[in-house]
């Protein structure tokens, strides 16, 4: 008979499932309680299965059955087991252990039954549940415990347990309806005592209590009870969760769209008690039919049910017994392999670590797992044992675990350093940032920065604040003009908040009274310094004062204090000071508050510089923390009122001095941590400090409202949680207090893949089949590469797939646009491309509107001269702001005129078509461009955006796909005749706004003719000369001022021709290239 492999799968694993072992057995033991009671019949004999090889058992082992009236009762068979084996390819290193656990099943009356006889029972069993296995190796297994039944298996008086056929192999089902039905009825599976007992070992045991709620064979219930405990096979890299196997598919048999034959009254509950995890039983659904029932574990709670094998703690091992088994899932931090077979490996849990050793007979999973890079993940069981000394490695040094399995959960790749050795400077380990993350002081380092905000919150509220939440996107610049980040809100002016002070007094004014946020603030402040951050988490307040802005001090004086203690009584800061070594903060019991003033004589007195109505530089700030030490033998202060030319205008002046203010600063280390002061609460006073800092009121509607409201006298300040972190633990730089730190370097820009990976030059492209021009315009083009679609251009291919295009015009060879190729490869097609246009041609190439980097390639490879008259109009849509007049918006509005991107399908072409026709016919003069109006080549590659009314189009706009490295090219924006004044204006708005990135308008006239290579003198003159009369002639610089409206930035593009072969009369077939 052919084994079926066993596969991964939702439904229940049967005894035929798996093949068998090949000895034969005798089923039956005494039982441990009852060995008066008589032993149950010989059974058949298993079948022999060819292949098999002996695995394991599974035995549930009866301590007592009692019925309800608490009498003991002759307890099942005590070898109710199922012996299975596994072929070699389906076996998986592992081995679980549960500890004691309480579970209960209970099958309620049902209403029908009680007119079909009299009940007998509750049964309660009692006993143990355990898994032997054969060396380290675990299989499927599969035991029902069958309740009474009232036509198959009976249910004797003696309350033997039976096997149900369904659950037996095909083998065994025949030789069950070979038996008699009296036979049937004591038929028992082999008993552990007749199990080749080599290498057995329990591995798994579980103490259970199991209540069943049966009927007498009268009932009119036919079908039998069973309750099957299901244990899955054990997939290789996959650990066992059992109780979540066990409770999904008891979800699976109570879902009524699976099993319709459910009774809506059925019900599951379970429940985690204290100390003990559950294990969920598994029902088949033969026994679910026509019953009602249901799982309670003691308690009406009903919560998710909990993994049976709980993972331990590292840092609980240490309190365990020596010998307990355990189950660790942590990373390998390092290897110290001493042989083959034997290895020790120091494992990391966030900040606790564990040696494990590894010493095991067999090599290949030794040399296994030491091929196992630092860094993965692996769930470990062992036995924990003395080591011979303190492992010094570990933070768990009085114990380790001598491993019995390990399972892979996952595996690092790439990892560019390990943290046993992690790099010391800040770069190298900023660019690997979740690996540092890893290490041990980090996770110290931000539980520490977890309890700021912590006591922060419980600080405030215990004082009556609110926690709000303020938006982050505003009209105008919160505080000054600068310093804030610009953002295109769909088209409009926006900025990110610089700070949420403007809310925050807003809510004041909305008698909140007292209110707190914390969250990010951004700074648009180009500082690369150990202090500043362009995004940081702001620990913000403000509060209704009775007296003076003092109150405020208090507050944060309070919750400062509150951390200081706190922190240096957390375990993490010994891991903290391991990588970053520092003293305890020094501060008094009564906060010292030095007036700015003093502060300033202090440094005076030091012979430093400084001025009275001016803030304190970085150095001079750290001197004056020095000099506060040395003095008042604290590092913690307050300087308080600040000059008003360094405060922002709505901080409240001195009465009784208007050089100075009602503010303040915090320092910790000389380091600035805090800034804050009272407010203006007057709304005449508040206009009048925006005038005089130069402020307009526009955008700030809603905040001067606040005050003509009328706002009660308030004060409020703004902490920096980095800062705190950073300077009370003496990190040296913000940057390791922040998760994923943004500064003025963060973000660089990353050039974007290929549009078309499969048109990639750089890689070998069979001859017969190169990639087609619309797919390396995509991958590599500008905006002339686009005309190289125009039916007037030949294409020459490169062996590698690269592409130039061509237009043969008298004697020359015109050529427009970089090669379609990775820049690494401009050189080499150029130089092939040149001499087959001289060679094979013979053709004087003029290579126009071209990069910097190939005129570079022709003039210093060459010898070519070269010139820039052209550039390239580009436009960034991610820094752009709408620049339509109003009253075209309007006007298009009104007039009922839809903007909108449209699918090119049939109907529009052909409306669009009568349009473009008119527009070639209304065009008069000279007229100079380089591509034809084809808008319906390459759909793949382009977008359209249409202006329409009543069905006609007035506008097109159509967008070019370029190269990831240039964006979009608008190819066409075409102003109907006829249509809606200012309607191509707002069309070509609305088309920017629609994507990110670079957008060109292609080429466009220079201001200037600029001299490049090779070209000086006389030569240079003449052509500056005729360049200008051709401009004027031609009016090109017309279009160049419409463009310019949209934000369009030139960027150089050059026209180069060999010295010999161009003279100065030839240069006029240039301008003939782009007439009609």
């Amino acid at each position: 008979m052919k084994t079926r492999k066993l596969r991964y799968r939702p439904g229940l694993v049967r005894l035929h499932d798996a093949p068998r072992f090949t000895s034969k057995f005798t089923p039956g033991i005494p039982s441990p309680v009852s060995s008066g009671s008589p032993p149950p019949s010989p059974g058949p004999t298993w079948p022999m299965q060819r292949h098999a090889r002996p695995f394991g058992n599974l035995t549930i082992d009866v301590a007592s059955c009692r019925n309800s009236s608490g009498v003991t009762m002759p307890a099942p068979s005590a070898g109710i087991l199922s012996a299975l084996g596994l072929p070699r390819r389906t076996r998986s290193k592992v081995s679980r252990r549960i500890s004691s656990s309480g579970l209960a099943i209970t099958k309620p009356k049902p209403a029908d039954v009680a007119t079909g006889g009299p009940m007998v029972g509750p049964l309660d069993v009692t006993g143990v549940l355990s898994v032997r296995r054969q060396r380290r190796y675990l299989a499927s297994s599969d035991v029902s415990c069958l309740g009474p039944g009232s036509n198959r298996n009976h249910y004797n008086s003696q309350c033997q347990y039976h096997y149900n056929p369904r659950y037996l192999s095909r083998d065994c089902s025949r030789d069950w309806g070979s038996q008699s039905h009296s036979n049937r009825r004591h038929y028992q599976p082999p008993a552990l005592s007749q199990l080749p007992s080599t290498n057995l070992s329990t591995v798994f045991s579980v103490s259970f209590t199991l209540r069943i709620l049966y009927a007498s064979p009268t009932n009119s219930l036919s079908r039998s009870y069973g309750f099957v405990i299901f244990l899955n096979r054990l997939c290789r890299r996959r650990p066992l969760f059992l109780s979540c196997h066990l409770h999904l598919r008891l979800g699976t048999l109570l879902n009524p769209r699976i099993n319709a034959h459910i009774d809506s009254r059925l019900s599951v509950a379970a429940a985690r008690p204290k100390s003990l995890a559950p294990l969920q039983l598994c029902l088949p659904r033969s026994s679910m039919d026509r019953s009602y029932a249901s799982i309670d574990s003691g308690t009406s709670s009903a919560d998710w049910p909990v993994h049976p094998f709980e993972l331990n703690a590292i840092a609980e091992l240490d309190s365990l017994p020596l010998g307990s088994e355990v189950n660790i899932r942590a990373r390998i931090s390092t290897h110290r392999q001493l042989s083959k077979a034997l290895d020790f490996i120091l494992l990391r849990d966030q900040t606790q670590s564990v040696q494990a050793v590894l010493s095991h007979d067999e090599v290949d999973m030794a040399s296994w797992v030491q091929k196992l890079p630092p860094e993965s993940l692996v769930q470990v069981s062992g036995i924990l044992k003395e080591p011979p000394e303190p492992v010094r490695s570990a933070t768990v040094d009085t114990v380790e675990v001598h491993i019995q399995s390990v399972h892979l959960v996952n595996t690092a790749h790439n990892a560019p350093f390990t943290n046993y050795k992690p790099p010391e400077t800040l770069r190298n380990r900023m660019s690997s940032r979740i690996l540092d993350l890893r290490h041990p002081s980090n996770q110290a380092l931000f539980r520490i920065r977890s309890l700021v905000t912590r006591k922060f919150h419980d600080v405030l509220f215990d004082h009556g604040f609110v926690e709000i939440n303020t938006p982050k996107l505003q009209p105008a610049a919160t505080e000054s003009g600068a310093a804030v980040f610009k953002v295109n809100y769909f088209s409009r002016n926006a900025f990110l908040a610089q700070s949420p002070q403007l809310a925050k007094q807003m809510s004041i004014s909305a008698d909140f009274g007292r209110v707190f946020e914390v969250g990010p603030v951004f700074r648009a402040e180009n500082s690369n310094t150990h202090r500043h951050l362009t995004e940081y988490t702001g620990l913000d307040l403000e509060m209704a004062i009775e007296h003076d802005y003092h109150e405020v001090i208090e507050v944060i004086d309070e919750f400062l204090k509150s951390v200081f203690k706190a922190v240096y009584e957390m375990p993490e800061i010994a891991e903290v000071r391991s990588r970053w070594p520092s003293q305890d903060l020094k501060y008094l019991d009564k906060t010292l508050v030095l007036d700015f003033v003093e502060g300033v004589q202090m440094l005076r007195d030091d012979g430093r510089d400084v001025a009275e109505d001016e803030d304190f530089s970085t150095p001079d700030e750290i001197r004056l923390g020095q000099l506060v030490r040395d003095k008042y033998d604290t590092d913690y202060y307050v300087l308080d009122k600040f000059p008003a030319s360094a405060r922002p205008f709505y901080t409240h002046k001195d009465p009784e001095n208007p050089k100075w203010t009602r503010s303040f600063d915090i320092f910790i280390r000389g380091q600035e941590i805090c800034s804050g002061g009272q407010r203006i609460h007057d709304v005449v006073e508040l206009r009048a400090n925006m005038r005089a800092a130069g402020i307009d009121e526009d955008g700030m509607d809603d905040y001067l409202d606040a005050f003509d409201l009328g706002a009660p006298p308030h004060a409020g300040a703004g902490l920096g949680l980095e800062r705190i972190v950073a300077w009370l633990l003496e990190l040296g730089d913000v940057r390791y207090a922040s998760l994923f730190h943004r500064d003025p370097k963060s973000l660089p820009e990353r050039t974007p893949g290929l549009a078309h990976p499969e048109a990639d030059t750089t890689k070998p492209q069979p001859e017969s089949i190169l990639p087609p021009v619309e797919k390396l315009i995509a991958n590599y083009g500008d905006a002339s590469n686009t005309s190289w679609l125009d039916e007037r251009f030949t294409i020459w291919r490169h062996p590698s797939g690269a592409a130039v295009g061509y237009v043969r015009q008298e004697k020359f060879a015109m050529i427009t646009g970089d090669p379609l190729c990775d820049a690494s490869q401009y050189k080499e097609v150029c130089m092939a491309f040149i001499k087959f246009i001289s060679s094979e041609l013979r053709l004087v190439p003029v290579w126009m509107l071209v990069s910097f980097e190939v005129q570079k390639i022709l003039a210093k490879q060459m010898g070519w001269r070269t010139l820039s008259c052209t550039e390239e109009q580009r436009v960034n849509t991610d820094k752009r702001f709408s620049s339509v007049d109003g009253a075209k918006l309007r006007r298009v509005e009104r007039e009922g005129v839809k903007i909108h991107e449209v699918k090119a399908d049939a109907d529009f072409m052909k409306r669009t078509e009568q349009g473009i026709q008119s527009w070639k016919s209304s065009r008069k003069g000279r007229q100079v461009h380089m591509t034809e109006v084809r808008p319906w080549i390459d759909i793949e590659h382009r977008r359209y955006f249409a202006a329409e009314k009543d069905g006609k189009v007035h506008a097109l706009v159509v967008l070019a796909k370029l190269s990831p490295k240039h964006g979009w090219q608008v190819k066409w924006a075409l102003d109907f005749p006829g249509s809606v004044n200012g309607a191509i204006e707002v069309l070509i708005d609305y088309t920017l706004s629609a994507v990110h990135g670079l957008v060109t308008f292609g080429v466009g006239v220079s201001e200037k003719l600029t001299p490049g290579e090779h070209l000086h003198g006389i030569r240079a003159r003449f052509l500056a000369t005729t360049y200008n009369s051709i401009v004027e002639s031609l009016g090109l610089r017309r279009k160049a001022g419409f463009r310019n409206k949209f934000g369009a930035l030139g960027e150089e593009v050059y026209i180069c021709y060999p010295k010999h072969g161009v003279g100065l009369r030839d240069l006029g077939q240039i301008v003939k290239f782009f007439q009609d």
